[in-house]
This record gives C-alpha cells, sequence and structure tokens, in this order.
C-alpha cells in the first residue's frame, strides 16, 4: 500500500461526547447564559458559578460545562471546549468525572495544559478541579520552553564565542604549527614491488 503525504496527515473530524448534538448545544449555550456554568440537570452549580465570578474578577473570561462520567477518549472534551467556544467567547473548560479539556481566545494552549495538569483526576469533584485549574490559570509556568530555548540558544552563543576568543589569542602561528618544536612528518614512500 501506497501511502500519500496527504492520506498520513489529513485532518479528522471532531468528535464530541455521545449525546451532543445540536439541541445538546443548544441546551448548553441556554444554561451558560445566567451564570457561566452548564452541568446535567440536578447538579449544584452554585460553587462552580462563585468559581467561575471569582475568575472572572481576576481577568479570566471562564465557562464551565460539566458532564457526568468520562467520555470514549479524553480528546472529546477538547472538541466538546471548541464547540462551545464558537458561541462562548474567553476561555471554555468542560470536565468530565476524570478529565479536562479546554479552549482559550486569550490563554496559549501550553499555559491551558499546564493548568489542566494538576486539576485532573480529583474523582468527579468538578469543584476541586475547577478551582485548581482557575488558581494555575493566574499563574504562570515556572519555565516556558521560551525560556528554556533562548537559554539553551544563549550558552551556544558564549561556547562558540569562547572558542572563537581562545582561537585568535593563540595566533597565526598556531595553525601553522610555527615555533612549537614540530617538524613536518616525513612523507611515507610505498615500497618498490619485488
Amino acid at each position: 500500500m501506497t501511502v500519500t503525504h496527504t492520506s498520513a496527515f489529513s485532518l479528522k473530524a471532531t468528535k464530541l461526547p455521545d449525546g451532543f448534538d445540536s439541541d445538546t448545544m443548544q441546551e448548553v449555550r441556554d444554561d451558560l447564559a445566567d451564570n457561566g456554568v452548564a452541568a446535567p440537570k440536578g447538579d449544584e452549580q452554585d460553587e462552580l458559578a462563585a468559581i467561575v465570578s471569582d475568575a472572572r474578577e481576576q481577568g479570566i473570561d471562564l465557562s464551565i460545562v460539566v458532564l457526568s462520567g468520562n467520555p470514549g477518549h479524553d480528546s472529546e472534551l477538547r472538541d466538546l471546549a471548541t464547540e462551545v467556544a464558537g458561541f462562548q467567547h474567553g476561555t471554555v473548560a468542560v470536565f468530565s468525572d476524570d478529565w479536562i479539556g479546554t479552549t482559550s481566545d486569550s490563554i496559549t494552549r501550553v499555559h491551558l495544559e499546564w493548568a489542566e495538569d494538576k486539576a485532573k483526576f480529583t474523582g468527579g469533584d468538578t469543584e476541586e478541579a475547577a478551582q485548581i485549574l482557575v488558581h494555575r490559570l493566574e499563574q504562570e509556568p515556572a519555565m516556558g520552553w521560551t525560556a528554556i530555548t533562548m537559554a539553551l540558544l544563549a550558552g551556544l552563543v558564549l561556547i562558540v564565542g569562547g572558542l572563537y576568543w581562545i582561537k585568535s589569542r593563540r595566533g597565526p602561528e598556531a595553525l601553522s604549527g610555527a615555533g612549537t618544536g614540530d617538524t613536518p612528518a616525513e612523507p611515507v614512500r610505498a615500497a618498490a614491488p619485488r
């Protein structure tokens, strides 16, 4: 079988968690409108609404969607967050029992995933997971890849510059071997055939 670059790298359609269709998305939209939280019927939203309100006071325009159970794959939560972001601007976080999917128009993907890491696997305690997520979104990651890359590049420039400086201090005689007492090697002569 021949694999072309288009078949190997084709985009896959988003997969929303089971049960999500246009009617369900309208319910999510309506539920988010009052307090920034959409949760299954019967779930208490007051604590999550307080977390959303606090996050918004800190400058994070947060919306929370809660699912019961876990979908087939954790990427479905990010796909759902992306769908919700089509009508709900800011940062959207979708929580299942063990996973989180996020998207944002103001926070980088790296920062979102850094915040998600500590908030996962809270045993279905969405309030605890949401609080951890918001707390980490308010912080800056300790060391970003940009800083690491800049430090490595600066180190490389210093090493190259140091080697150039050492080479220039040795002078041209170091390169030719003059003044070091070295004598040129005798050429090797091939033995005559017998």
